[in-house]
């Protein structure tokens, strides 16, 4: 059974901030400067109270020389001072009834303190306080405004404020993290991709929440389609983690990505969170049977996680491409292959539809339907639309990649419209490529991706999301529930508000 008292960490009714400090940009003033901000423009349903030592004020609000003399209740600590005083904190924090503490300091087993960590793990166990830390950067969500990151969203640059760290908007991946720093830059990324998030939790030495747990909690989450894993070790029973992820990866999709499977990256590790890598053949061993989808890495976790959040599972590795340059289908087949994935001839019912079409003029005599179909860069919107078409109904095919490449003079920017309004109507997945960086092939990929179509910039990230799709759809199927799963699969309802 889920601890209710994880829910007080993303949704807290009130915040001691203990270590706020008034210098700016000081990770105490950065931490509490974002939760009160958050608080007074309503996106934080929560109070927010400052405490240092040394009393004062700063940003207009009174600094509580101790967490005793708070005049409310208080739910939720957050922690950001130096490490020594911690158990004393912890202590404080119990006195007054705290339920859940975030401690972002750092100082404990990764350098060597062990006892030091212990103790602070004994004081919380006495009160009952659960704990997300030491070591990390804490939680930050976009729903309910609750952001301990530490780390400024603007610096300075020759005058002008620069982002620094971006906070992504609302989304539908929860990303776990061992390493902060990691875990940062991701944030950042995903807002570069404009892609949301549903929930962020770094937790660097995990003396107390981990994978199972929280993996339990976001199985419930309404906003959590994906949870997505960045594990340098587990500290937990490893009975325990894998009993949970054969449960909730019935219900979603997890993506898991290890570090420390090198020699030098398992030494990292160690000096890293104070925690042995362990034997990487086990863990992957270990994650498959639970039923995670493994990332082999960052951008390929990203990838699939993008493709899971947004597309259902395929029933089978059966591709089928569709494109207006043979070039780029040849190297989407290629990487396809190279993992695995089956991409077959067409049916011949399939072969007869887009003959049908060649004879109506819709697509070009100069048209190949090897699969990759490619409608030739003389083609237009109603060639792909019809191409695609074909793709969608031959039982042949299990997920559909339409390379929606707009370069040629004859395609409009009404392609993705067309080729959506039919997409709309199949429950086959479905994954889109344009490649490039500027101008059209941006407002492309964005008018996909902010209709649940994820879409990609080059072959071997589309085939990233693919791979995500079929080999969640092993895990249910091997599982017995995929049918179940598909039958009340429903695509997400709204869009997320990255702008």
């Amino acid at each position: 059974m889920v601890d209710p008292a994880l829910r007080l960490f993303f949704e807290p009714c009130c915040i001691s901030v203990v270590g706020a400090s008034r210098r700016v940009n000081s990770p105490g003033f950065v931490v509490f400067s974002n939760l009160l901000e958050n608080s007074r423009r309503g996106l934080l349903g929560a109070k927010v109270y400052g405490i240092n030592v040394k009393g004062g004020e700063v940003l207009g609000e009174k600094l509580y020389r101790s967490i005793l003399e708070v005049p409310d209740d208080v739910d939720h600590a957050v922690i950001i001072v130096p490490a020594k005083y911690v158990p004393g904190v912890m202590d404080e924090c119990g006195r007054k009834g705290v339920k859940v503490a975030t401690i972002l300091s750092a100082g404990f087993s990764e350098v060597g303190n062990v006892e030091l960590e212990n103790k602070v793990k004994e004081v919380a166990d006495n009160y009952g306080i659960r704990i997300i830390g030491p070591n990390g950067l804490g939680i930050y969500d976009p729903y309910t405004g609750m952001d301990t990151l530490f780390i400024p969203k603007v610096k300075d640059v020759d005058g002008k404020k620069e982002i620094n760290l971006a906070r992504p908007g609302k989304g539908f991946i929860a990303f776990l993290t061992q390493s902060g720093a990691l875990g940062g830059a991701l944030l950042d990324y995903l807002t570069g991709e404009e892609l949301g998030i549903s929930r962020f939790v770094s937790w660097g030495n995990k003396i107390d929440v981990e994978e199972s747990e929280m993996m339990e909690y976001l199985a419930e989450d309404p906003h959590t389609r994906v949870i997505t894993i960045y594990v340098e070790s587990l500290k937990e029973n490893g009975r325990r983690i894998f009993e949970v992820g054969r449960e909730v990866t019935k219900k979603k999709p997890v993506v898991v990505l290890k570090g420390g499977i090198t020699e030098a990256g398992a030494r990292a590790t160690l000096s890293h969170t104070a925690s042995l890598a362990g034997n990487i053949q086990i863990y992957y061993a270990a994650f498959r049977q639970m039923g995670a989808v493994i990332a082999e890495g960052i951008l390929d976790m990203l990838d699939k996680a993008k493709a899971l959040a947004f597309q259902p599972p395929s029933r089978g590795d059966r591709i089928g491409i569709v494109t207006n340059g043979g070039g780029p289908g040849i190297l989407v087949a290629d990487a396809a292959e190279s993992k695995g994935l089956m991409v077959p001839e067409l049916s011949d019912g399939s072969k007869v539809y887009l003959k049908k079409y060649v004879e109506e003029g819709v697509i070009p005599g100069i048209a190949t339907f090897a699969n990759p179909i490619d409608i030739s860069g003389t083609a237009t919107d109603e060639a792909y639309v019809a191409a695609t078409e074909v793709m969608l109904n031959d039982k042949e095919i299990d997920i559909v990649v339409v390379l929606a490449l707009h370069h040629p003079p004859t395609i409009s920017m009404d392609m993705p419209q067309k080729i959506l309004g039919l997409v709309r109507d199949y429950r086959k997945p479905v994954v889109v490529m344009d490649i490039g960086l500027m101008g059209i092939s941006n407002i492309i990929r964005r008018f996909f991706d902010r209709h649940f179509i994820p879409s990609y910039t080059l072959p071997e990230r589309t085939i990233s999301g693919v791979c995500g799709l079929v080999e969640y759809g092993r895990i249910l199927r091997r599982g017995g529930v995929l049918d179940e799963y598909l039958d009340s699969w429903e695509p997400p309802t709204k869009i997320s508000d990255m702008s």
